[in-house]
Formats: structure tokens, C-alpha cells, sequence
């Protein structure tokens, strides 16, 4: 504001009061007033109207017995057709708009829980507002928007509330650990099932093939030298099987030790124990 001879400069977004002989006279709107001073009048004061923020932080206690401070933010300004009670009602602004804070906050929070209260901190902030507005509007002010801005409990429960999240997802964590460990185990020994299973249809069909073929040379033997027996056919083919084993571990690099009985005896002996056994096995897969 500027003051020259009278002349009085109000600036933009502000009001200025005016009186005389100490009684209010008008409010003067932005722009270059006169004030002749000589007939007692004076300027009281500014009023800016330009929208001002006000941050109220008040502890209280929640309905579980948690004490927590809870940051309010106050958007208000002065408005200029009530310049004049806005200017001569109020003495301190701040501290008038804190108290109202104080009593709803104080009023509401107890009635919720710890976690209630950080759901429904819109609704408190929207209580903060009305009881503001009603209270202040009598004292030409606007309440333009209350928030709440933060709501901060003490740091043992804050830390309590962090160890009982995170237990909460290692909890989960573990049962999906363990559900998927069960399908992996489940689907190895589907796999092992399926294996074996398959391992045992190619056992089968070896043994039936190596049956098979052995009765396909008997016979064919049989046929082209006469004189001989099934069992004669029988008896070379496997005594030729098994020295061709022996020949197969003996040349085989890291073959483990394997001790055979061997001489002609043993030789018979294995010959008859494999003919017997593949006989029986004939005899088992025909009747299936």
C-alpha cells in the first residue's frame, strides 16, 4: 500500500478499514482512495483476501487406546462483503479455526478404531468442514476445503502393524511355496508312474521279441539239419548267448567285477536255468 498526501494505494486481493473518530466507517475495495485526515478518519487496518492454508496437527486417541496425531489442513479466506466482521470478531484467526479443529477431531477419532480411522478419514475431514464452516461463517470467513492430511500412530504400533502385515504374507507366501511344491511332487510321481509304466511295456515287449525269435531260429534249424532236436537248437543258441555275454563284460572298460561259476557243468546248469525260464516265459505270454 502506498500513502502520499491522502492518498491511499489498496492492492489487489486485499480490503482496507476504515473509520473515524475510532468507529468503523467503510471498507475500501483495491485501487487509490483519499483519506482526508484532518476529519478523524484513519485506516484500522489490512485484510487480505487471498485464500490462506492453516496445518493443525492434534493428537487424540483412537476407540482401541491408540494415540495417534492427526495432521488437519485448512483452506479458508476472508470474505469481502463481511470484511468488517472478519476484521473486528476475531482476534487470532489461527488459533480461533485451531480450537474448532481440536474439538471435532477429538470428538470423532475416539469413536473409531485404529484402522476405521484410516478408512474413513474423508469422513472426518468432511466433519472438520462443517463444524468449521457453521462456527466461522458467523465470523466472515469461508472454509474453501478441509483434508486430512496425515493420520500417524506412535511408532511401537507402527512397527507392530508392519510385522503383523508382513507375518500376514509370509503366511501366504509359505501356503503357495508349499501348494506349489505338493503339484511339483505330484506331477513327479506322475512322471515316475508314467516312466515305469512305459519301462515295464518295453521290458515285455523285449522279452516277447527275444521268445520270439529264439522259437522262429529252433525251428527254422530244426528244419534245414535234420537229425537234430528243439532242444539241442536251444541248447547252442543260449551256450552261444552266453559266451557272447562274457565277451561284452570282459570288453567293456569299467565293468564292475562279476564272478560266474564257469566250466562245462556250469555252463549246462546256466543253460538249463535260462531255457527253463524262457520256456516258462513262452509259455505265460501264450496263454494271455
Amino acid at each position: 500500500m502506498g500513502n502520499l498526501f491522502c492518498c491511499v494505494v489498496v492492492e489487489q486481493s486485499t480490503v482496507v478499514i476504515k473509520e473515524r473518530f475510532g468507529k468503523f466507517e467503510e471498507v475500501l475495495e483495491p485501487g487509490c482512495h483519499c483519506i482526508p485526515w484532518v476529519t478523524g478518519d484513519r485506516l484500522a487496518g489490512h485484510l487480505s483476501l487471498r485464500l490462506q492454508q492453516l496445518d493443525v496437527r492434534c493428537e487424540t486417541k483412537t476407540k482401541d487406546n491408540v494415540f495417534v496425531n492427526v495432521v488437519a489442513s485448512i483452506q479458508y479466506r476472508a470474505l469481502a462483503d463481511k470484511a468488517s466482521d472478519a476484521f473486528y470478531k476475531l482476534s487470532n484467526t489461527k488459533s480461533q479455526i485451531q480450537a474448532y479443529v481440536f474439538d471435532v477431531i477429538r470428538a470423532s477419532v475416539p469413536k473409531l478404531n485404529l484402522d476405521d480411522t484410516f478408512e474413513q478419514k474423508n469422513d472426518i475431514a468432511r466433519a472438520v468442514e462443517q463444524g468449521l464452516e457453521k462456527a466461522m461463517s458467523a465470523y466472515g470467513y469461508e472454509i474453501v476445503q478441509t483434508l486430512i492430511v496425515d493420520i500417524e500412530p506412535d511408532e511401537h504400533v507402527k512397527r507392530a502393524m508392519n510385522e503383523i502385515n508382513a507375518a500376514a504374507r509370509l503366511r501366504v507366501a509359505a501356503t503357495e511355496k508349499a501348494e506349489a511344491e505338493k503339484i511339483l511332487q505330484i506331477k513327479r510321481a506322475e512322471g515316475e508312474a508314467e516312466s515305469k509304466y512305459l519301462s515295464g511295456l518295453g521290458i515285455a515287449r523285449q522279452r516277447q521279441a527275444i521268445v520270439d525269435g529264439l522259437r522262429d531260429s529252433v525251428l527254422g534249424f530244426s528244419v534245414n539239419v535234420p537229425g537234430t532236436t528243439a532242444k539241442d537248437v536251444m541248447d547252442m543258441v543260449l551256450v552261444t548267448q552266453y559266451f557272447d555275454t562274457m565277451k561284452e563284460i570282459g570288453a567293456a572298460s569299467k565293468s564292475s567285477a562279476v564272478f560266474i561259476p564257469h566250466g562245462p557243468g556250469a555252463v549246462r546248469d546256466v543253460a538249463t536255468q535260462i531255457r527253463d525260464g524262457l520256456l516258462q516265459a513262452s509259455h505265460h505270454q501264450t496263454h494271455e
